[in-house]
């Protein structure tokens, strides 16, 4: 009899366990995509539903830096080309072209060519015109005067100009623009500032009037590298005079000396309105920007060298900081308020002082932003001699050659420990970079003078002299060269009047 069957079970073949992966795969696949247009709708969705506080622009964009602008204010900081400001100009008067609606600007303006810009380089300097007199009246001996040295850089001339608008007492000055460029588009800038009384003045010696001639780059001037025998075999330039390191002169660098000097004799001793004035004289640059209370604190320096520093014949309102640690003896404030929730307001202190200290003027240190008045430049005047034949092309290092070699009264400067004035230029003579017109460093300044004004530093009541840390007896410094050439040393010297 035969029994029954009872099935058993055959040998796992892997048949099964592959269609269970498959399985498994396939889910993994499709969860996976069904992720990831989950994660690419979200992305695509959510700038729209993000917190508003999320959205707002970083630091250093151009709108942040803009609200921190009053709104009056944004036209200095706007860009206009000729071509839009003829634009507007044709337009306010009613003109229309090409017999149509519409007026095409198209090629409508061309730069002036070196014949014209000397001529209108000569007609500023002839007629002396002060912008705004007939609003703020004429200069008062006891306002300030404020020379900005200007070359190129209008991006950051926009910003010194927005910040001197906001300067309390700013009506009372003299702005004195001194350029070594013309450039329309910074004279339509410059002439439109209407807080102030205004005048420009442009340096007639410049490398851009003068291409192919000394003082711009005469082409038979020396290479700069050239060895001294073969540069007398080759019969150029001033083969005989290199400087004291053995290189020949280069235009662009003896050409900034050159303009500081000549803006300095023509303020004090040539300008019909000024070359009578008696007061300060605050020496500023393009790539400078002010804090609101720089004038008051100004003056206020000026009232106190009677009883603080006698000897004192220099103010300085800038000093070069790594970091923009504003009052960095007042440290803890800054440090509390930057620890404060936002809507949590700080207490102002009216009762603050401000701290100055003082020492002999350094060239490197206290170069910017700095003032003085004609009896100071009286006595650098005299030693001239000094300052063009120093083999040195920047000037502050001949400024304080003539200070150690040439003063019988050395050059002595109060100095705020608090900057008024900032260095914002990234990029100049000496320094490329490949952005140029950054505002991460005028966003950090704005925000400096933020938390200064939260601090109550700013409008302090009254000045501490603090006793500065000791300095070394400067030590007499060789030059950097550059300023060899003895044609630079003529050049200078003739723009010194003869002392009548």
């Amino acid at each position: 009899m035969r029994g029954r069957r009872i099935p058993l079970a055959l040998p796992n073949t892997g048949t099964l366990h592959r269609k269970r992966n498959t399985y498994y795969l396939r889910g993994i696949i499709v969860i996976t995509i069904v992720i990831f247009l989950f994660l690419q709708l979200h992305a695509f969705n959510f700038p729209e539903s993000r917190d508003p506080l999320l959205t707002e622009p970083t630091n250093d964009s151009v709108d942040a830096i803009l609200s921190m602008v009053p709104s009056v204010l944004h036209k200095f900081l706007t860009p206009k080309s000729r071509n839009q400001t003829l634009a507007a100009n044709l337009q306010h008067n009613g003109t229309v072209l090409n017999g149509g609606g519409s007026v095409s600007f198209l090629d409508s303006y061309h730069p002036p060519n070196i014949s014209e810009i000397k001529r209108q380089i000569a007609k500023y300097n002839d007629m002396q015109l002060v912008l705004n007199e007939y609003t703020f009246g004429p200069l008062q001996n006891d306002s300030v005067i404020i020379v900005i040295q200007v070359h190129t850089r209008i991006i950051y001339l926009r910003h010194l100009i927005v910040s001197l608008a906001q300067a309390r007492d700013i009506s009372r000055v003299l702005l004195i623009f001194s350029h070594d460029y013309y450039d329309e588009d910074i004279n339509d800038l410059v002439q439109s500032i209407d807080f102030c009384k205004v005048i420009q003045i442009f340096y007639p010696y410049s490398i851009q009037t003068h291409l192919n001639e000394f003082p711009g780059v005469d082409p038979n001037d020396c290479p700069r590298d050239i060895k001294k025998d073969q540069a007398i075999i080759r019969k150029c330039n001033n083969a005989l005079y290199p400087d004291l390191y053995g290189h020949y002169r280069e235009a662009k660098f003896t050409q900034t000396k050159h303009h500081w000097w000549w803006k300095a004799n023509r303020v004090f001793d040539q300008l019909e309105v000024t070359r009578y004035h008696t007061g300060l004289v605050l020496f500023l640059e393009e790539d400078h920007y002010v804090a609101e209370d720089f004038l008051y604190l100004l003056e206020m320096m000026q009232r106190r060298t009677v009883d603080l520093c006698p000897q004192c014949n220099i103010l300085s309102l800038g000093t070069y900081l790594k970091t923009f640690n504003y009052y960095t003896y007042n440290s803890k404030i800054i440090h509390r308020i930057s620890k404060r929730r936002p809507l949590e307001a700080p207490k102002f202190n009216s009762d603050k002082f401000h701290e100055v200290e003082v020492m002999p003027w350094i060239s490197s240190k206290h170069n910017m932003g700095f003032a003085f008045n004609r009896t100071t430049w009286s006595s650098i005047r005299k030693c001239g001699k000094h300052f063009c034949s120093y083999d040195d092309y920047n000037w502050d290092w001949s400024l304080q050659h003539v200070s150690q070699q040439c003063l019988q009264r050395k050059l002595h400067a109060m100095i705020v420990k608090g900057p008024r004035v900032f260095h914002i230029g990234e990029c100049g003579v000496h320094h490329k970079k490949k952005n140029c017109e950054s505002n991460q460093v005028i966003s950090k300044v704005q925000q400096v003078l933020r938390i200064a004004r939260k601090s109550g530093q700013i409008f302090p009541k009254s000045l501490t002299l603090t006793v500065a840390s000791l300095i070394k007896k400067t030590k007499l410094r060789k030059g950097n060269g550059g300023w060899g050439d003895r044609r630079d040393h003529e050049l200078c010297l003739n723009m010194t009047l003869p002392i009548r």
